[in-house]
């Protein structure tokens, strides 16, 4: 208790507060902007805590990283552009409320969610720790390869009612996630001799490409075809109701838990992280709705879905990594170079070497927390000036945060050829009606897939039979039969949603 009450002292100094307050406020900077992902704001802000206390320093990065989660939202919301590729789930519902005028509420409903699902992980990282290491602890290579079998059977739960089509939309993500470097021998596969692809396909150009970019494409064609047609060149629809009332909160809270509890298992399980986790809240609830939701239309339970998970993903990424020194996510592993600058090894040890510091991290988790509601309520409705600019100005803005953000990733131009070629494929796909949403699911889920089954492979010497004996694999292995066979009956498939 003594320890405890000597790191909540550290937690509130100056310096930590200011600390915190300064990463809060650059992560919803980071968040915003298209392209800017949090891996990549905490890699750049790692050096600049060389000079902090331990606890200053690492409560500055979590604060960018926390902030960066939830400001994501806004540009997802009100451009339709995702801040970073966790924010892309957000868009579906985000950017049809913006359109009906709502965004306000959608934003607030995302803020709320947001600090919900992160106090919550928050909470469950405080209280369970060591006992959901444990579990951590047993995965391996066969029990991933499971795990992203499990994934991948939601590729189906977002399908509509053309499964044919929403099962060629995920294998053309899978597939296109296998360009790139072999991981086993380092062969070049469909890289053409470009240099530039022996990485992969850029995530982010990707995701900016076949949503923000796509979407510019179809809302021109639109604005060409009003200005044919004489029609009235709209903006948004002008916002007459901004509150969120006791019947909003009650309908989406149950959502926003759902949402929290599948964000703090992707942080738990390593590799998964926010995008997946996001991604998957947003089907699991999709096929959790009941009569009159209408996800994929502008629903404020599909942004909840979304926000609640992937702001639930970072304290419980941390998880593993305070334990058993495995990051939990990519943020996670970052965070693993700040500490040994401060000279601290993430482990079993750390809690009886560094106590103090560990509790004095809980505790400027939840003050970050606190911050974070405070500074995105406050910077709402700044935020929410955006939807009164008329759409042909919000066309040519966004097209340039497009070709900004898909710069950015990697610092060459690459990254913008990549984010033009993929939006022209989901116009294309969109057009057709081929789902952008299982394109995405396939994507961002190949890479580990392929990493998994290959190392399962070889653990198992290639011989499917011993899958019996690692019950943790076998059970999420029936656990993705049950919910294909559910998903997969012509009962089960629901109406067409827009993506």
């Amino acid at each position: 208790m003594e320890t405890f009450l000597l790191a909540a002292q550290d937690a509130f100094t100056p310096a930590a507060l200011v600390s915190v307050f300064g990463g809060i406020l650059l992560g919803y900077i980071v968040g915003v902007l298209p392209g800017l992902s949090r891996p990549a704001a905490l890699s750049v802000a790692v050096p600049i805590t060389y000079s902090m206390s331990p606890i200053a320093a690492i409560a500055f990065l979590v604060g960018v990283t926390k902030a960066s989660a939830a400001g994501g939202a806004t540009s997802a919301i009100l451009l339709n552009t995702p801040g970073e590729p966790s924010s892309a789930a957000t868009c579906f519902d985000g950017y049809p409320l913006a359109r009906k005028g709502e965004a306000t509420r959608a934003l607030k409903v995302a803020l709320f969610a947001s600090v919900f699902g992160d106090m919550v992980a928050t909470l469950v990282l405080i209280g369970l720790a060591a006992p959901l290491a444990a579990f951590a602890l047993r995965m391996g290579p066969v029990e991933m390869t499971a795990v992203m079998i499990f994934a991948l059977t939601f590729i189906a739960a977002l399908s509509g009612a053309s499964l044919p089509r929403g099962l060629i939309s995920g294998v053309l993500g899978l597939f296109l996630a296998t360009v790139g470097l072999d991981p086993e021998s380092a062969t070049p596969r469909m890289t053409f001799g470009m240099v530039e692809l022996f990485d992969g396909i850029p995530l982010t150009a990707a995701t900016i490409g076949m949503l923000a970019f796509t979407e510019m494409l179809l809302q021109a064609q639109l604005f060409a075809e009003r200005r044919r047609s004489g029609a009235a060149q709209a903006a948004f629809p002008v916002e007459t109701d901004k509150a969120i009332r006791w019947p909003d909160i009650r309908r989406v809270f149950p959502t926003t838990l759902t949402a929290t509890g599948i964000g703090i298992g992707a942080g738990i399980i390593p590799g998964l992280g926010p995008t997946i986790g996001a991604f998957l809240s947003y089907a699991i609830n999709k096929r959790l709705a009941k009569p009159g939701d209408q996800y994929g239309k502008g629903d404020l339970k599909g942004v909840a879905a979304t926000e609640a998970a992937d702001n639930a993903v970072l304290p419980a990424s941390l998880i593993p990594l305070f334990a058993i020194g495995l990051p939990g996510s990519v943020s996670a592993a970052i965070l693993v170079s700040a500490f040994m600058l401060h000279g601290v090894q993430p482990g079993p040890l750390v809690f009886e070497q560094h106590p103090r510091l560990i509790y004095g991290i809980y505790v400027s988790m939840l003050i970050a927390s606190v911050f974070m509601l405070l500074v995105g309520r406050v910077g709402l409705n700044l935020f929410a000036q955006v939807t009164r600019v008329p759409i042909r100005l919000i066309i040519p803005m966004v097209v340039l945060f497009c070709v900004i953000g898909a710069y950015l990733e990697r610092d060459t131009v690459f990254g913008v050829f990549a984010m033009l070629g993929l939006g022209v494929l989901g116009y294309v796909m969109q057009r057709y009606g081929y789902s952008v949403v299982t394109f995405l699911i396939g994507f961002v889920v190949g890479p580990l897939f392929e990493l998994s089954l290959r190392q399962a492979l070889i653990v198992t010497n290639h011989d499917v039979s011993k899958v019996l004996d690692h019950p943790i694999a076998l059970g999420f292995l029936i656990a993705a039969v049950v919910a294909g066979v559910v998903f997969l009956r012509p009962s089960a498939i629901s109406p067409p949603i827009d993506d």
